[in-house]
């Protein structure tokens, strides 16, 4: 069964960093992603990775967020620097045949890790 568990979310000051862990299980796909959703917003993507490293980001975190993937350890990781409040949401990781940042794009999600930053 495949399985996707998130971890590394936090509460850190604005202009803080976290990273955040993703480690899949039961199958590997061609694209891992992340999501994020603040409360009463849609979900909506911050980033993605293929399976031989092309990287897609939203333009709301160039320059701050990366992701990044460890084949071997089928684990997928976002660095986020330079946090901002508007940060704030429940962080999803997704894996799936596509990279992009569109939710219809991913099989499989993980259930989430909080990211909360205060001013």
């Amino acid at each position: 069964q495949v399985e996707l568990v998130e971890s590394g979310g936090g509460a850190v000051q604005a202009g803080g960093s976290l990273r955040l862990s993703c480690a899949a299980s039961g199958y590997t796909y061609t694209a891992m992603g992340w999501f994020r959703q603040a409360p009463g917003q849609e979900r909506e993507g911050v980033a993605a990775i293929s399976n031989d490293g092309l990287t897609i980001n939203a333009d709301s975190v160039k320059g701050r967020f990366t992701i990044s993937r460890d084949s071997e350890k089928n684990t997928v990781y976002l660095q986020m620097n330079s946090l901002k409040p508007e940060d704030t949401a429940m962080y999803y990781c997704a894996a799936g045949p596509f990279a992009s940042l569109q939710r219809r794009d991913y099989i499989k999600w993980g259930r989430g890790t909080q990211v909360t930053v205060s001013s």
